[in-house]
């Protein structure tokens, strides 16, 4: 079967559940040694564990990227394991809604921060490695590109009620892709961005109860009622949500060779729902 990640060591945040688990297995059956980040320990673990029981390399690094250290401590993290960073997935995140007369400066400011400023510090904290790299690489007259895919969503290139600090967040994050595909192109850093339409994760789950999950010691609502999600699902042209597996091919895409000459986009993964 043929591997085009073989060698690769890629970094996926929020790989522990969701979009991120799918991402970080497909690139481990692809070849790629994954650095899996998630803000609780067992759900990381257990990624890798379903990775190494296939045959492939992990490394679980639990840590909240929030953290003013979070950038550093997880580029060592993957430096110390595998020597090297060939692609890093800006995955982490949830969501924590309200109107804006009713938004708090806690909610507003978790939400960039976790969307936001998160990808912001990885990404300057792995800048100096890819330099170095990239140097000696130009020097030894080789061309190796390595790749960012940012995750956006809908709600940032179309907006949506009740989430002024998402779509901020998310509209940001293709502001600072188009940005860093300028800075990096000299490098050989392949900086793009996939934005998600509606896809099957545990914070969109058909649920007519009040669900909650426990996020940096904060209970946030999760779920969808179920009338609210058949009329989602209406509104969508391919008549469903998208499964994590097909989000996670959608990132898979701008990390194969194919895409080396593509940099600076950002594609919707929607099912034909919330494009520009």
């Amino acid at each position: 079967m043929s591997k085009p990640l073989e060698g690769k060591v890629a970094i996926v945040t929020g790989g522990g559940r969701g979009i991120g688990r799918a991402v970080a297995l497909l690139f481990a059956s692809k070849g790629a040694r994954v650095v899996v980040n998630d803000l609780d320990a067992a759900p990381a673990n257990e990624v890798v564990a379903e990775i190494e029981k296939a045959g492939g390399e992990a490394l679980a690094f639990p840590c909240n990227v929030t953290d003013s250290d979070f950038g550093t401590r997880l580029v060592k993290a993957a430096l110390d394991k595998f020597g090297a960073i060939d692609i890093i997935v800006n995955n982490a995140g949830y969501t924590w809604d309200n109107v804006i007369q009713k938004m708090s400066d806690e909610q507003w400011d978790a939400i960039i921060d976790c969307h936001l400023k998160a990808p912001f510090n990885l990404l300057r904290a792995v800048q100096p490695y890819f330099r170095e790299a990239s140097k000696a690489e130009a020097e030894a007259g080789k061309e190796v590109f390595r790749k960012i895919v940012n995750i956006s969503s809908i709600s940032g290139t179309t907006g949506n009620p009740g989430q002024v600090n998402y779509s901020a967040a998310k509209a940001g994050v293709m502001g600072m892709t188009k940005t860093l595909s300028k800075e990096w192109g000299r490098m050989k850093v392949n900086v793009n961005c996939v934005a998600f339409g509606f896809i099957s994760t545990r914070l969109t789950e058909a649920t007519a109860e009040e669900k909650t999950v426990s996020i940096d010691g904060r209970d946030i609502k999760v779920g969808v009622h179920p009338d609210r999600l058949a009329m989602a699902s209406k509104e969508i042209p391919m008549g469903r949500a998208g499964t994590p597996e097909e989000a996670a091919g959608s990132v898979y895409m701008f990390c194969i060779p194919e895409s080396n000459y593509v940099t600076g986009q950002t594609i919707v993964c929607g099912g034909g729902r919330g494009g520009f």
